[in-house]
Formats: C-alpha cells, sequence, structure tokens
C-alpha cells in the first residue's frame, strides 16, 4: 500500500512545485487555500522563473503552512514577521524572486506595521494575502478586516469594529502593484501571481478565501461551495477601480480586478543611485559594478523569456495532445459497435415501416423498460396497424371523392376488422346528408 503512494506522488503533475512527501496537507475541506497554492505553483511555472533562485516566507497562521508545502528554498517564520524576513533575504541576494505568503491576520494585524513599511520602500517583493475573515488556526478571533456585522469568537454579537480595506491601505502606501480575485477566479489568481513575478517592485495580490470550519460556520453562511457560489454571484470585475470603493460589505459585493500597476525605483535601485552620488563610479553593490549587473540582469530576462516559451510550447502540445484522443479513440472503438449493433439496427429497420421510425418517443420508452427484442416486437405489432389506418380514413372522409373510395375501401377490407370500422363510419355520413338534402324537393312538387 505504502509503495502505491509513493508512485502516485512521484508521478504527481505537482511533485515539481509540492513537497508531496509531506501530503496531506492540514487544510480543511472547503478551504481555499489550496486551490491559491496550485494558481501559485502554475504562475511559477509559467514565468519561466529559475525555481532554484526562488524563496517562499510565510508566517504564523492556516495560510503560514504554504512555506512547509512548496518544493522551493522556503521560511516559516514567527508571527507578523514574513515580511521583514523576507526584506533581510531580498537585501542579502538581490539575485533572488521573494514571494510572501500568508494570511491577513498574520500581515495585517500583527505585521500590519511591516506591510506598510515595505510598500512605502516599494521592497521588490511579491505578497501574496489570504483574506478568510478570521483567525482560521487560533479559534476564530476578529482580524483587521472582518467585515461589519459578521460574528467571531470575540465578537459574538456581531464586529462593530471599522475593517481595512487592504487594497485602499496599499495604495495609499505606495504599493506598485495591487491586484484583488477570490479563491473562485484561479486562472486570474494564477496570471496575476505570473504577472508580479515578472515585474519589480512591491506587489501586493489579496485572494478572499472562505474559511469554512469557523468563518462560515460561526456565520451560518454553508459550506465552500456555498460561498464559492456567492463570490460568483456578487464578484464586480473592474480593473483600474479607484480604491476607495473597494470596502467589503457582510455578503456584500465584491470588487475584483487589478487597480494599480506602475513602476517607480524599487529600494534598491534608489539606495543605488544615493550611493552613486555620494562614492561616484567606483562605487560597487556586492563586488559588482552597474554595468556588470546590469548585464547579468538582461541575461537573466533572456533565459526567462525562453524557459517560457518552453512551457508554453509544451502546454499547447498537451492541448492538442488531449483534443486529439477523444478522435482517436471515437475512430477506434467505432468498427466495433457497428460490428456488434449494425444487425439489430438493420432488422429493425426492415422490419419497421417509415412512419414507425419517425415517432422513437414510444420506442424510447419501452427500451428502458424492457428489453430490446420485446420493444421491437411491440413496435413491429402496434405500429404498422395503427399508421396504415389513420392515413386511409383521413384521406376518404376529407379529400376523397365518393367513387374513389370504392377501390380503397377495398384495400381497407386486408386489415384487421377493428380498423375498418372507420372507413364505414365516413362513408355513412354522407349518405344521411344527401337524405336529408332530397327529402325538401320531394314535398315542393
Amino acid at each position: 500500500m505504502s509503495t502505491d503512494i509513493e508512485k502516485f506522488k512521484a508521478g504527481s503533475p505537482m511533485s515539481d512545485t509540492l513537497r508531496m512527501d509531506r501530503m496531506p496537507h492540514i487544510w480543511c475541506p472547503g478551504c481555499g487555500i489550496g486551490s491559491e497554492v496550485n494558481s501559485f505553483a502554475e504562475a511559477v511555472k509559467r514565468s519561466g522563473i529559475d525555481p532554484k533562485k526562488l524563496v517562499v516566507v510565510s508566517g504564523i497562521g492556516c495560510t503560514g503552512r504554504v512555506a512547509g508545502y512548496v518544493n522551493f528554498d522556503s521560511m516559516h517564520t514567527t508571527h507578523g514577521r514574513a515580511i521583514p524576513v523576507a526584506t533581510g533575504i531580498k537585501l542579502a541576494n538581490p539575485e533572488l524572486t521573494v514571494v510572501v505568503f500568508s494570511g491577513e491576520g498574520d500581515l495585517a494585524g500583527i505585521g500590519g506595521n511591516h506591510l506598510i513599511h515595505a510598500a512605502r520602500r516599494n521592497m521588490d517583493l511579491v505578497v501574496i494575502c489570504n483574506n478568510n475573515f478570521t483567525y482560521g488556526m487560533t479559534g476564530g478571533q476578529v482580524t483587521p478586516t472582518t467585515p461589519g456585522t459578521a460574528t467571531a469568537s470575540t465578537t459574538p454579537y456581531g464586529n462593530y469594529e471599522y475593517p481595512f480595506s487592504l487594497p485602499l491601505l496599499m495604495d495609499a502606501a505606495g504599493a506598485t502593484y495591487i491586484a484583488r480575485w477570490t479563491s473562485m477566479h484561479s486562472r486570474n489568481v494564477t496570471q496575476s501571481i505570473e504577472e508580479a513575478l515578472l515585474r519589480k517592485g512591491f506587489s501586493f495580490i489579496e485572494i478572499i478565501s472562505p474559511c469554512p470550519t469557523l468563518y462560515l460556520r460561526r456565520n451560518r453562511l454553508g459550506d465552500g461551495v456555498d460561498q464559492l457560489q456567492n463570490y460568483q454571484d456578487n464578484s464586480i470585475l473592474k480593473h483600474g477601480a479607484d480604491t476607495r470603493e473597494t470596502a467589503i460589505d457582510f455578503q456584500g459585493k465584491i470588487v475584483v480586478g487589478k487597480f494599480v500597476e506602475k513602476n517607480k525605483p524599487t529600494y534598491l535601485e534608489a539606495s543605488d543611485k544615493c550611493a552613486i552620488k555620494l562614492v561616484g563610479d567606483d562605487y560597487q553593490l556586492y563586488g559588482k559594478t552597474i554595468p556588470e549587473r546590469e548585464a547579468e540582469e538582461k541575461a537573466e530576462k533572456e533565459r526567462i523569456a525562453v524557459r517560457r516559451a518552453a512551457v508554453l510550447a509544451a502546454e499547447v502540445a498537451q492541448q492538442e495532445a488531449n483534443d486529439a484522443q477523444p478522435a482517436k479513440a471515437a475512430a477506434k472503438q467505432a468498427p466495433a459497435k457497428a460490428v456488434k449493433k449494425a444487425p439489430a439496427k438493420k432488422a429493425a429497420v426492415k422490419a419497421a415501416p417509415k412512419a414507425a421510425q419517425k415517432a422513437p418517443a414510444k420506442t424510447k420508452f419501452q427500451s428502458k423498460v424492457m428489453p430490446a427484442k420485446q420493444a421491437l416486437a411491440e413496435t413491429k405489432k402496434a405500429a404498422p396497424a395503427k399508421k396504415v389506418a389513420a392515413k386511409p380514413a383521413k384521406k376518404v372522409a376529407v379529400k376523397a371523392p365518393a367513387k374513389k373510395a370504392a377501390p380503397k375501401a377495398k384495400a381497407v377490407a386486408k386489415a384487421p376488422a377493428k380498423k375498418v370500422a372507420p372507413a364505414k363510419k365516413a362513408v355513412a355520413k354522407p349518405a344521411k346528408k344527401a337524405v336529408a338534402k332530397a327529402a325538401p324537393k320531394k314535398t315542393r312538387k
């Protein structure tokens, strides 16, 4: 049994980006963090960045466990200290791509001061914030983003505090890339993370996510699927929206999209500029001159472009292979099906008249209730008699003259006795009308 699990983990498409030896994870069913991690892993693949130069940092909480599951260099830091640790990593080695992946309680609560100042400095970091409006790991307390009137363990009668709108906070602090999505918008999350990985500056991506165990259950909002439906119904896509209009009310509308994207010097670039003014051309950062660092950055961008092209080409080839598989399978199965079913179909076509083929409703019902042979037998017995009897009766009564009715009556005589009765009635009706018209003429004479 263990060998089968090991084979499954080794053959998983996520084995390159996730630590399969630590699976299964601890996140609850319906939690949005799993889909966010999947989007993050996909974005890393599509971006073309070198996984060996990627570092993931997280703090404490449910989302803080992301650092322990990704198959990259990672650090699980203390509560609220993910951003200062990530800042130190970036300053120690600017060639690294540093990602902070944590929750709103860790980032905007105890770590709020670090979040604001990292955005103010425009540190070259990618911050992914999972916002589920609760401290999910420590009992469901109210957080800086919990909507007003929502129930938490520390606000049992409803939240009376004014919550943060994180996009507005980051915009005011100076972040150069700000986006918000929900965990339902997995493709948009992937695209935003990919864009953030390939740019410089402080990038902030907020992902609204369900917490079914504490927040949803305490507020009687159903399960994770119900909340995803709520996201679909209440999400308003608005790229470039004014961040002052991005507040979230309890179960209210959620403005999603890419709100801010601008360029300005990063912290390291501003530091270089200041040092060059003081020291002059002799200034070197980490033992490299500015032209040397620019040449290395250009070469790295070219390598990233090549890797991205290879990934996209592989995706296109995989998609074409997936599209071709149903056609190949149908081509292989078609001869076998034709050999097995052809005799029964041909027999049914020969035995049943054209009128029976035009009315498939009864035959479909019969094929579900009884065996196929009995259904065919029933159609052979019932369908021809009904159709033959109905057509002559209509033609004799409406369109055909009295003289031409005689030869058709002979043809009808060959059918069962029950079906001849309508023909006799149709002939008898014109006879009565003829007598009624003739009677007045005799009395007048």
